[in-house]
């Protein structure tokens, strides 16, 4: 199943956010869901949503128990979320988690100084990080953001 997961989606009524998990799908659907909430409430605003999902995460006796991790961006802001409450935004605007999250994220690091295109950016990031860690595939969904959005 792992080959065909798809593990980064648009997110809200409008598709102006992406997110994407490591973890346990269940429990990523489940927090997609919630965040979707969210930004229906807080008007679209990433930041309000995520924090406000990482408020209910965190202190929900039924989302604690929850195992994944996320990122959320839209056109101004790159999140990382956790069940520890986090709300994270990478240095750079760049981010990775799951299994092979450390070796695609050097990776991009040290790509980012050559390479503006972030779209050539995470597939040479993944491609390195699926040959060095066995949890990582090479299938790629790629979901981009419209910037004039």
């Amino acid at each position: 199943m792992k080959p065909n997961a798809r593990k980064v989606r648009t997110l809200g009524a409008e598709g102006k956010v992406i997110g994407g998990f490591a973890g346990a799908t269940a429990d990523a659907f489940t927090l997609f869901e919630r965040l979707e909430a969210k930004l229906e409430r807080h008007q679209g605003h990433l930041m309000r949503a995520a924090v406000e999902l990482a408020k209910d995460w965190r202190t929900d006796k039924y989302l604690r128990n929850l195992e994944a991790m996320m990122i959320v961006a839209d056109k101004d802001v790159t999140l990382i979320l956790t069940g520890n409450g986090d709300v994270l935004e990478p240095e750079a605007g760049i981010a990775a988690i799951g299994s092979g999250g450390n070796y695609a994220l050097s990776a991009a690091r040290a790509l980012a100084d050559y390479e503006q295109d972030a779209e050539t950016i995470a597939r040479k990031s993944m491609k390195i990080a699926a040959e060095l860690c066995v949890f990582t595939n090479d299938r790629l969904v790629v979901e981009t953001l419209d910037s004039a959005a």
